[in-house]
């Protein structure tokens, strides 16, 4: 197990560009799986999650190649071409295994149920941050015309299905892996299907724009209503994967706790949502320069209050609401912020418990429930004092990063291995900003 060693206290000054984005990048390099043509796909993390998806499908037979460019825009560019999947192996206690221990792997159920008929479902995994539920995408499943089997001495279900038919659905929850796997089912089911509150964040849409590059028939995008008239076949496309707007989130957090001026580059702001304005909701100066954000140095933020004077309430929400995956970030923000704010988690039940890690660092936070906490900021009067620690999540590792790195003193964040399943290269890419990280 790696640990991440901060030596609090540095300013960072600087540019940085945020990596492709991983959600979505799980769901595109899924729907390689939905033709035998090769299909090509740029700006792909180097990620744990994102590789060890990548090797499963090698596993599987997917022909990928890393392609080799002098163009930097082309870097992290792969194909990938699923001529000749090894069905057997899809069947193997071995496949079952490994996709138990990667929750992106949900993400080939609806591809391979749509061309190959079939598909082994194991309790994927992924992040504890609570109830992560798979019903969303079994419903969505059955109402195209699969049936379930289960098989407990393996304890997984076993899914099949003739041909997919299209039929009229609403999502009991606008999940977004599940919204993605019943579309990527759809698109070779028989007649048309209509999908009302789907989930319609920028991954999906890019989802739905690669799926079209490849002859599916996909209307709505962007919407909660989607319509798709099922073809034969797809064939192949390319595409280039958005910028990580929870990396961008991330980087904006840094900026306002410990930058001395940042610029992160390339973040295509149109799909951002209100991510920026969440932000400048707790005193922090973003400024937007064509596709760039600018952070000043933040020698104080305040928080705002509603019109009538309440205290601020965020709260997560689906897309176009705030994404639940910033709420810890913005919470390290609120602790050096001027003013209050109340935290309202309300998609998973256990992401608010790290707050105990910063509490033991200085910070004045009241967890009133597993969904709700109260930051009564510092404005910057109390610095947070480094500590011991461990990452329990993605988001929350790369939170207490940033706690970290505002703190005095020095600072260990063991199981950092939840940080590099969503962050590239993180430790260089912010020493290169003057930060001070060593992996241990």
């Amino acid at each position: 197990m790696s640990s991440f060693i901060i030596e609090g206290g540095h300013l960072l000054s600087g540019e940085i560009t945020p990596q492709g984005a991983k959600n979505e990048a799980l769901q595109v390099i899924c729907a390689t799986l939905l033709t035998s043509e090769e299909v090509t796909i740029q700006n792909i993390p180097d990620i744990r999650d994102v590789n060890n998806l990548i090797q499963l499908l090698r596993d599987i037979g997917v022909k990928v190649s890393k392609k080799e460019s002098g163009d930097r825009s082309q870097e992290n560019t792969y194909s990938f071409q699923a001529d000749a999947l090894n069905l057997d192996y899809l069947q193997s206690d071995e496949f079952v295994h490994k996709c138990a221990e990667l929750r992106g792997s949900v993400l080939m159920i609806g591809p391979l149920l749509a061309r190959m008929g079939k598909a082994v479902i194991a309790k994927p995994g992924g992040d504890k941050i609570g109830r992560r539920r798979l019903d969303t995408h079994f419903l969505g499943f059955e109402k195209l015309g699969a049936t379930f089997n289960r098989i407990a001495e393996r304890d997984v279900f076993e899914i099949s299905a003739k041909q997919l038919k299209g039929t009229r659905m609403l999502l009991d929850e606008a999940s977004v892996t599940g919204t993605a796997n019943i579309i990527m089912a759809a698109v070779l089911a028989k007649g048309t299907t209509t999908i009302y509150n789907a989930a319609c964040e920028p991954y999906v849409q890019q989802l739905c724009h690669l799926l079209n590059h490849m002859g599916a028939k996909i209307s709505g995008i962007a919407s909660n209503l989607l319509t798709i008239e099922g073809v034969e076949q797809l064939h192949g496309a390319e595409h280039r994967i958005l910028p990580d707007m929870i990396e961008v989130g991330s980087f904006i957090g840094m900026a306002a706790m410990c930058g001395d001026g940042i610029r992160i580059k390339n973040v295509s702001i149109k799909d951002l949502g209100i991510i920026p304005d969440t932000f400048r909701r707790l005193g922090v100066r973003v400024k937007a320069e064509g596709d760039d954000l600018v952070i000043p140095k933040q020698r104080h933020y305040e928080i705002q209050s509603f019109i009538d004077g309440t205290i601020m309430t965020l709260a997560d929400a689906p897309w176009p609401g705030l994404t639940p995956d910033l709420l810890s970030v913005l919470i390290v923000v609120a602790t050096q912020a001027r003013g209050s704010v109340l935290f309202h988690q309300k998609m998973f039940e256990s992401r608010l418990f790290f707050v105990d890690k910063l509490i033991d660092m200085g910070a004045q936070i009241i967890l009133c429930d597993p969904h709700r906490a109260v930051v009564v900021g510092h404005d910057r009067k109390i610095t947070l004092r480094g500590g011991r620690m461990s990452s329990p999540d993605i988001r929350a590792g790369i939170a207490l990063l940033i706690a970290a790195m505002s703190a005095n003193g020095t600072s260990r964040i063991d199981n950092i291995e939840q940080i590099d399943r969503g962050y590239e290269n993180i430790e260089a890419r912010l020493n290169a900003l003057g930060a001070k990280i060593t992996r241990a």
